[in-house]
């Protein structure tokens, strides 16, 4: 396949995955609950679960970007970057040591870069109204890499947050964890013995177009500093029409801190607007 090609589907894949969590729901007043039993049970577990939270402020390593469209499967290489509570950056290469394309999702923006075609995407979150209508910004795509839980339009988990959660005994070694909001839905699979979350699912539910949903699977671990961190990733997008399979190996884990947070784009790139993305991505 050429490198064009391959490009077109790897840088393509991300906005299509988000695209895909898009909402029309009204902001719903979340009401207290009773502090009962249960619900002390389901706080005790929540806790456990953010207490396994890696708590690097960098977090680098080397990457493996899998991508699964159709018949068509791809693999590159490549570098993640990640600053606590600041941005992720997803550098791709090509042939091993060409960057190809550049991926960079900080607190205000997201930005796509086609090192191979000269364009770019940089577009706010509050500028794509699926985004917006969702909740899901930036510490939505943190929480997915560092294995969290999170709640939609909300910075962390706080000890406010914790109460809109609800957990369920699976009947085996996990608990599942809902969180509920109009057309929306949460849900992790998490150990019950270790609180360590092991899948997450975000859901979209429209009885007229069809459902969405992106599973995000953690497969394996490694050590880092005194916890584990997600280092085998596999994100599955599946709507009605699409099936798109990003896979995330991660090797020689690592908390570099010596590199420019923000990516400065050259004049001579041509940028493109967040709907022409989407029409290639349909046209796939």
């Amino acid at each position: 396949m050429k490198i064009r090609s391959i490009l077109r589907i790897a840088l393509l894949a991300t906005p299509l995955f988000l695209a895909s969590c898009h909402s029309h729901k009204k902001t719903v007043e979340v009401q207290p609950q009773p502090v009962t039993p249960q619900v002390m049970e389901q706080t005790k577990f929540i806790e456990k679960v953010n207490s396994t939270v890696q708590t690097a402020q960098f977090v680098s390593s080397k990457l493996k970007f899998t991508v699964e469209y159709g018949p068509q499967q791809i693999t590159l290489t490549g570098n993640l970057r990640m600053k606590r509570n600041d941005v992720i950056r997803l550098q791709l290469m090509a042939f091993g040591f060409v960057e190809a394309g550049r991926m960079e999702f900080t607190k205000d923006y997201v930005l796509i870069m086609d090192r191979i075609n000269k364009q770019y995407l940089k577009a706010p979150y509050n500028y794509v109204d699926f985004l917006r209508n969702s909740g899901i910004n930036f510490y939505t795509l943190q929480a997915l890499f560092w294995d969290e839980l999170f709640v939609p339009g909300k910075q962390g988990v706080d000890s406010t947050s914790v109460s809109r959660f609800v957990t369920t005994n699976s009947g085996g070694e996990d608990v599942v964890i809902n969180l509920d909001e109009g057309k929306m839905s949460y849900s992790w699979l998490a150990n019950e013995q270790s609180g360590r979350i092991k899948m997450a699912n975000i859901a979209y539910r429209d009885s007229y177009n069809g459902n969405t949903q992106l599973n995000w699977d953690y497969r394996g671990f490694d050590k880092m500093g005194s916890k584990l961190f997600p280092n085998d990733m596999v994100a599955t997008l599946t709507t009605p029409e699409k099936e798109v399979k990003l896979g995330i190996k991660l090797t020689y884990l690592g908390n570099d801190s010596d590199w420019e947070t923000r990516t400065t784009v050259s004049d001579k790139y041509r940028e493109v607007t967040v709907d022409e993305i989407l029409r290639r991505v349909m046209s796939l």
